[in-house]
């Protein structure tokens, strides 16, 4: 079985609402048709339900729950939720209620934050900045959570490294230029996610040009300290750096670069120094080795909200929909 069909049987185990706002995108309705098909989650669509179905033409969304601005029952309730949250940033009912009619991606979240849905997909057709911004405003950072950031889950065919060809990559869709504390606490948070997720034990490789001193600059610095952080926060956690790509996932590499590392050649979780390489190496692997690339998936937020590529297929959404639902169930 693979990665994917794992995490759909585990979302259908204990089945959760995934809210998706952008239903003027036929690829979210059939994402959405596909869900409910396959019984992975409870979906609840944003928007005129008319105007839904009269794109769905051929696809069974009779279980689908519709939540239009216009008519919904709870708006009175999201309102005054939404104005008391934002109201000392100087928000007033009536612009509380604007912006719930106007924009679904509030609307998603409010639903995620009162526990009316369990998480959110987004991003077909927003940007990443906007999925992320109504995020952090409405349903808030994790508690103890300094930072958010984002990964990829990358299933490579026919390939021994990583677990079994899975891997996680990050930061590749929030923080451009991570600190050495930000690259350290990504690490970690990388971890925890590549362990619920791929029910493997992480290995973790702090990525560079340099492998353990054999390039001397500012950059790989950065990474030599994240790494020193990383193991301070984490010490249980299979972790090292700095290492060169193949010398952290090929083993006959890792042994000669790194001999006797118990990170070297054996890595599956991969953390890439700033957001330019981790989102460069993610998209060499899916478009070159032909990985199916699942994200980006956030962590850190209280609730999962979860970005998609504006690329996106119906089927890599359908996707996000099943591991945001396995999120939901930690």
């Amino acid at each position: 079985m693979g990665f994917l069909d794992r995490i759909k049987e585990r979302a259908k185990q204990n089945k959760k609402t995934i809210v998706l706002p952008e239903t003027g995108d036929i690829r979210t309705i059939r994402a959405a048709a596909a869900a409910l098909k396959e019984d992975i989650a409870n979906i609840a669509l944003i928007g005129d339900k008319n105007e839904i179905l009269s794109k769905s033409a051929g696809l069974d969304l009779t279980r689908a729950v519709f939540v239009d601005p216009a008519s919904y029952d709870k708006m009175e309730y999201l309102t005054e939720s939404l104005y008391e949250l934002r109201k000392e940033k100087g928000m007033t009912p009536d612009e509380a209620r604007a912006l719930l009619i106007k924009d679904p991606l509030y609307l998603g979240n409010m639903l995620v934050r009162e526990g009316i849905a369990d998480g959110m997909v987004a991003g077909a057709v927003n940007s990443t900045a906007n999925v992320l911004r109504a995020a952090f405003q409405v349903v808030k950072t994790a508690p103890g959570v300094k930072l958010v950031s984002a990964f990829f889950i990358m299933v490579v065919p026919d390939c021994a490294y990583g677990a079994n060809g899975v891997f996680l990559f990050a930061d590749s869709g929030n923080v451009q230029n991570p600190t050495a504390e930000e690259l350290a606490a990504i690490a970690v948070s990388s971890a925890e996610s590549f362990e619920l997720l791929a029910e493997t034990e992480p290995v973790v490789a702090m990525l560079s040009h340099s492998t353990m001193g054999s390039a001397k600059h500012p950059d790989v610095d950065k990474v030599i300290e994240a790494t020193r952080i990383a193991k301070a926060k984490a010490p249980h956690l299979k972790l090292d750096g700095e290492f060169q790509l193949d010398a952290a996932i090929v083993p006959a590499i890792g042994e000669q670069k790194a001999p006797g590392n118990p990170v070297a050649g054996k890595a599956n979780v991969l953390i890439f120094p700033d957001l330019d390489s981790g989102n460069i190496g993610y998209k060499l692997t899916e478009r070159l080795a032909k990985a199916e690339a699942y994200g980006p998936i956030t962590q850190g937020i209280r609730k999962p909200v979860n970005d998609l590529s504006r690329g996106c297929t119906a089927e890599d959404i359908a996707g996000v929909i099943a591991i945001t639902s396995v999120q939901a169930s930690k």
